[in-house]
């Protein structure tokens, strides 16, 4: 009888050990984005985001320790991204993957995330299909069909456009927003006179736009990726004589983010975008969201920035919801469905899908005083990303 207390006894110290363990153990982050290169200063605003959550919510979520590991993919580049994703995974022991500025670098760690079993957060990626190639991957950015389809409704209606030729990078939101923005802008009644693609890496807009340009459209609709080809792709309009006055430019808010703008100057206004999110958007969470994110980082965010800062809301309610509990089952099933409001407005991760449904406003780039900048001008409510919506 002693003995069978004993080992009774052994083994409620063994199990009370290995849960104190587990609690001491540190909660791991790998967050992969493209540090160096030309998304270099993408990937520091969703760094940023990441940095400035954690700051105001402290290092420690349900009794562990937040630990990130930072690895710089120097991308866009695919197969660098999954090779540290592995990494990541069986070298570093890491518990959730994250970040992500480019769709191709998101799709490859999803491969992953799937064989892993691993949660991981896009907070950036766009593709639709992103979230379709490992159960455990969930989005806090936006869809480029999400906004795109949205536009192209808008233009078509409330716009009062009737012909567009499209513009897109060739990659996969590029195609996304072709696809979608034609969609929509052609059930609304409107016309499509012709759609070019461009490269991803370093291209050349001058000879698409003149091209364009030689159509002579009644409006442009482009996507762009954030980084330093918003700016390109707006000088290149300036110089083939593309007036946004005569031309209604439409994109999603890449080509006129901040930077953008500010290398624009007043070539910018006019132009038309549909987006879930910019610093200007007038609401009192909003406010706080950029008045600490200045106070840190003596900067605007951007939709980057709020992205990585949603995904790490997301990622320490989903922590508090399991008690800790850190694999990827347990932390999907906790982040499917969470509600929150967001800097950006009223957030949801779609229970059935794990992407995120979010108010799409639409803005035109106006003078405010002596600043240039998107002024919210309509708005769509709890978009879903039409892709899977229409499955």
């Amino acid at each position: 009888m002693k003995r069978v207390s004993l080992v009774a006894l052994i083994s409620i110290f063994a199990v009370s050990a290995a849960f104190r363990s587990d609690a001491e153990e540190p909660i791991k982050i790998g967050i992969i984005a493209a540090y160096s290169g030309q998304f270099a200063d993408t990937a520091q605003q969703i760094d940023n985001g990441i940095r400035l959550y954690m700051k105001e919510h402290g290092d420690t979520v349900a009794g562990r320790k937040i630990e990130i590991i930072r690895r710089d993919t120097g991308g866009p580049n695919p197969d660098v991204s999954k090779r540290l994703a592995q990494e990541l995974v069986v070298r570093d022991k890491v518990d959730i993957l994250a970040g992500f500025p480019t769709s191709p670098e998101a799709l490859a760690a999803a491969d992953v995330s799937a064989a892993s079993q691993k949660f991981m957060v896009s907070m950036n990626g766009t593709a639709s299909v992103l979230t379709t190639k490992s159960p455990y991957v969930v989005r806090t950015s936006f869809t480029l069909p999400q906004v795109a389809q949205a536009l192209g409704q808008w233009a078509a209606t409330k716009g009062g456009i009737k012909k567009v030729y499209t513009m897109v990078t060739d990659f996969g939101p590029g195609i996304d927003g072709e696809q979608y923005f034609q969609r929509g802008f052609k059930q609304a009644g409107g016309e499509i006179i012709g759609s070019v693609r461009t490269p991803l890496a370093n291209p050349d807009f001058s000879p698409f736009v003149q091209r364009i340009k030689d159509a002579n459209p009644e409006s442009i609709f482009v996507f762009v990726p954030g980084g330093s080809q918003p700016s390109a792709l707006g000088k290149a309009f300036a110089d083939r004589g593309v007036d946004p006055n005569k031309v209604k430019i439409m994109s999603s808010g890449e080509a006129v983010d901040e930077t953008a703008i500010k290398s624009l100057g007043e070539l910018a206004i006019g132009r038309l975008s549909a987006q879930h999110y910019d610093f200007n958007h007038q609401s009192p969470k909003n406010e706080a969201f950029v008045k600490a994110y200045n106070a840190e980082f003596k900067r605007n965010p951007d939709f980057f920035s709020v992205g990585g800062y949603d995904g790490m809301h997301l990622i320490y309610e989903a922590l508090k919801k399991t008690g800790g509990k850190a694999d990827g089952e347990s932390l999907t099933k906790a982040a499917k469905g969470m509600r929150w409001e967001s800097p950006r407005g009223p957030m949801l991760i779609d229970p059935d899908t794990g992407d995120v449904v979010q108010t799409v406003y639409i803005r035109r780039v106006e003078k405010v005083g002596d600043k240039i900048v998107n002024v919210d001008i309509d708005k769509v409510e709890n978009v879903k990303d039409p892709v899977k919506a229409n499955q």
